[in-house]
């Protein structure tokens, strides 16, 4: 059974195509990326062969963008289109669908109906759907929404403040996303440790970023909520910030509330503290290194809001047996993670910062007297999902 994984960014894709009868063994990945833009980019690789490919292309829209992929796929890779048994998705949110779905019409309004609050994902990830059931009209598309692995959060996690008849008319509640890099993280360490009764914060950190407290392979509360808009600071995103701070940029500063969501969405967290140095954490830390304070301190309140959440998620579980680092930032930046671990030694947690600064994916890095493991993970989303889609098409 070969099934396409895709990735859809507003102006990128990512793809791998496994073959899951063959021990879910990557055929081929690559990808495109400046969609959109007048000159874009497209790679490829025959994991079969071991051939690759990088070159320039023009990609007007997602649709130029995956028949390139598909030519690319019938290249050496798969004889004919049939043989992929399904396009799978890790799409992000809608509203009243969870879980694993065959992205039907009705799932895609149901992700219409939140593009309000995940505008950045909803809209592209729609279009592109829309693309490969125009180009693949007789293979079944799947869904793995980034929401199913919260969706046994208990209430007094997910719910809000506000007059419950609001939360319950209109679905507002705290939903949790980056679920395909939460299980793998969680499933990753209960393996490593030989134990599923573990109490985990995991911590997805890359452009965007969550944490997760993890107890017994559940999730019980996440950063993220109704949208990817709170928690951690994130690239250019906000992350958390008390609401009236919206009220008095609109009524007393002279913003619209256009301008405000804009800045919210696009001119804040990382970008916005390092006063528009970079919304790359490495420029910021480059910058930071050689004496910007606004860097240096854009950099020490994205550790300390980590060092928060990873404290609190400990006092919600009883206690923390393991914190697993993820995702772009989680895996590479040596300085983010001892920063937010700095000072945690009353909760258990002693990093050895000779392993910290040399680390790879799969290393622990804990002292050897901490009492909580440290490890860095290499995410892998992509074999999530396509174990999902799997799963809901052998299930009929």
């Amino acid at each position: 059974m070969n099934i396409l994984i895709c990735n859809v960014g507003s102006t990128s894709l990512k793809y791998q195509l496994f073959d899951m009868d063959a021990g879910e063994q990557v055929l081929a990945s690559g990808g495109a990326e400046r969609v959109g833009a007048a000159k874009s980019l497209s790679y490829h690789k025959n994991h079969l062969t071991g051939e690759s490919l990088r070159e320039d292309a023009v990609f007007p829209t997602h649709r130029e963008a995956i028949s390139a992929m598909l030519e690319h796929l019938l290249n050496g890779c798969i004889r004919d289109l049939r043989e992929i048994s399904c396009v799978g998705f890790k799409v992000v949110h809608a509203k009243g669908v969870t879980g694993v779905q065959y992205l039907t019409e009705d799932v895609l309004q149901a992700m219409a109906d939140f593009n309000s609050v995940a505008p950045a994902h909803n809209p592209p990830y729609i279009a592109a759907i829309r693309q490969f059931a125009a180009l693949m009209p007789n293979t079944p598309l799947i869904g793995s929404f980034e929401t199913a692995f919260h969706a046994n959060m208990p209430a007094e996690a997910y719910l809000y403040p506000i007059p419950l008849e609001l939360s319950k008319q209109h679905a507002i509640r705290r939903y949790g996303f980056h679920g395909a890099s939460l299980e793998y993280l969680s499933t990753w360490t209960a393996k490593t440790m030989g134990r599923e009764d573990l109490k985990l914060v995991c911590c997805h950190l890359g452009g965007s970023g969550s944490l997760c407290a993890v107890k017994n392979g559940i999730s019980i509360d996440t950063t993220m909520g109704m949208s990817l808009q709170c928690g951690v600071l994130q690239n250019n995103r906000i992350g958390d910030m008390d609401p009236y701070v919206i009220f008095y940029l609109v009524e007393e500063c002279g913003m619209d509330l256009a301008e405000v969501k804009t800045m919210l969405q696009t001119k804040s967290g990382l970008y916005g503290m390092s006063g528009g140095i970079s919304n790359d954490l490495r420029d910021i830390q480059e910058a930071a290194d050689q004496g910007n304070e606004d860097c240096l301190n854009a950099v020490k309140a994205y550790a300390y809001g980590i060092k928060k959440y990873i404290g609190a998620y400990t006092a919600a579980m009883g206690g923390v047996d393991a914190i697993v680092f993820g995702g772009g930032i989680g895996r590479n930046s040596a300085d983010v993670r001892a920063k937010s671990l700095e000072g945690l030694e009353c909760l258990g947690v002693k990093l050895d910062l000779q392993k910290n600064a040399h680390a790879k994916g799969g290393d622990d890095i804990s002292a050897a007297d901490s009492a909580v493991r440290v490890y860095i993970v290499d995410t892998n989303e992509e074999i999530i999902v396509a174990r999902k889609a799997r799963a809901l098409l052998t299930a009929q």
